[in-house]
């Protein structure tokens, strides 16, 4: 049976995979797995129209284990990871973070705001169909009531991070129509800046749809045509950012992630002079840190990897190109408010201009195949593939990347290729793919 939780929660089209009827089992299960200490939960949500119906379920079935509910209202993930921190409860977030408006999902946090390790994920999932759970009584019912100050405690801690007064900064950030909606003017404003929200209306029918850091073009078109002096542009969730520069380029997770490490380090403020990243992240990157004296860390495809690897070494910023960027000096989860106030911190202190501080991390081409196989196991160490792989070593001379990798979830090897030159990293990704399918594809009808 697969398994119900994922690497990032429990995910699904809703009212069609996440049901009420699941949310339910799934909340009694966790209050069963969760609250033997007496933890309260808090719930909050992205802006998604099952957002709510998701909700009254798991309030219901965490109520009737015995626990009490603070409901956050629409509020990041972060923030909903932030709550659970300060107010020593379990934090679940109702959110499908950048999917589509019609999935959504389920993510916990233990109350010291970290992802709930494997093993508790598990006896969560071993408990979703036990009978004996316990049903509380009369006065041992739990109650639930709204957390009125959820979004301004948030957002106080979040500009807290803030070095200095943002006056003077002509800033656009792009909402997706989600949970950054009702925090973004408040930090932003708070902290001095013009600001000018983009798709900040919390509209559940356009979460994520042509916006936000899916889409940065939009946020660039406003930048351009405003003259701000940079944008960003976020999730649905807003554990995600993607920045733009004042000339309209964008400055992706591995830009962000390059440009913050070399102001830190420059700084003595890089914790172990070492940035944690997938091996997703552009060669670009890689060399650009190299250039700093900054080691870079690899890990598998996803933001837990990589958040274990940072506790692991004790580095205190890694992430994902896709701007799920985790300072672990300040936040247990990616958050992209903490991460775009990082970036203006590296503004504001150096003077200098987005585009400056991102220009030292080039980024490389980069070509994506997937090849359709009957079977993902062995490949990489397959006597042809190995082969192959040589030879493209060979001819990319150093200068390039590649990395063959199973897709998790679907008949699929995924190949990807980086080169200084794009014709290059096409060819080489096009010969592997072939490689590829004729050892391993389904045979030709």
């Amino acid at each position: 049976m697969e398994r119900l939780f994922g690497t990032d929660g429990i995910r699904g089209v809703a009212n069609v995979d996440l049901t009420p009827e699941l949310a339910f089992k799934v909340g009694r299960a966790a209050a069963h797995v969760l609250a033997a200490a007496g933890s309260p939960f808090v719930i909050g949500r992205d802006t998604r129209l099952s957002g709510e119906m998701l909700e009254a379920a798991l309030v219901a079935a965490i109520c009737s284990a015995g626990s009490d509910v603070l409901c956050a209202g629409i509020i990041p993930t972060p923030g909903v990871a932030f709550l659970g921190r300060t107010h020593g409860a379990v934090a679940v977030a109702i959110s499908a973070s950048h999917n589509p408006v019609e999935d959504n999902g389920i993510k916990f946090f233990a109350p010291d705001g970290f992802k709930l390790p494997d093993a508790a994920e598990d006896a969560i999932e071993a408990a979703l169909d036990r009978h004996d759970l316990r049903r509380a009584v009369g006065p041992e019912v739990g109650r639930a009531e709204d957390l009125l100050d959820a979004v301004e405690s948030y957002a106080d801690f979040v500009a807290s991070l803030a070095t200095t007064s943002f006056a003077g900064l002509r800033v656009d950030v792009d909402c997706a129509y989600g949970a950054a909606c009702p925090v973004v003017p408040l930090v932003w404003e708070r902290l001095g800046a013009t600001v000018v929200p983009i798709n900040a209306e919390p509209d559940g029918r356009r979460i994520n749809v042509d916006c936000g850091s899916t889409s940065p073009e939009v946020v660039r078109g406003a930048v351009l045509a405003h003259g701000a002096d940079l944008g960003f542009a976020h999730d649905g969730d807003a554990d995600r950012v993607v920045a733009v520069d004042e000339t309209g380029r964008i400055v992706d997770g591995d830009a962000i992630m390059g440009l913050c490490a070399m102001h830190l380090a420059a700084q003595g403020r890089l914790a172990g002079n070492v940035v944690v990243a997938t091996v997703m992240s552009n060669l670009g990157l890689e060399l650009a840190l190299r250039r700093a004296g900054i080691g870079l860390e690899r890990t598998k495809v996803g933001d837990r990897y990589v958040l274990e690897r940072m506790r692991e070494t004790g580095a205190a910023l890694g992430g994902e190109q896709s701007g799920h960027i985790i300072f672990l000096d300040h936040a247990t989860t990616g958050d992209g408010l903490v991460t775009a106030l990082q970036v203006v911190n590296a503004m504001m202190e150096t003077g200098r201009r987005l585009s400056e501080l991102a220009a030292p991390i080039e980024r490389y081409p980069q070509v994506l195949k997937n090849v359709r196989v009957t079977s993902r196991g062995g490949v990489g160490t397959h006597p042809t593939v190995q082969a192959a792989l040589d030879e493209a070593a060979r001819w990319l001379g150093g200068r390039g990347r590649v990395l063959v990798r199973p897709s998790g979830t679907e008949p699929l090897i995924r190949v990807m290729v980086e080169a200084e030159d794009a014709d290059k990293a096409e060819e080489v990704a096009a010969r592997l793919a072939d490689v590829i399918e004729r050892t391993f594809g389904p045979p030709a009808s």
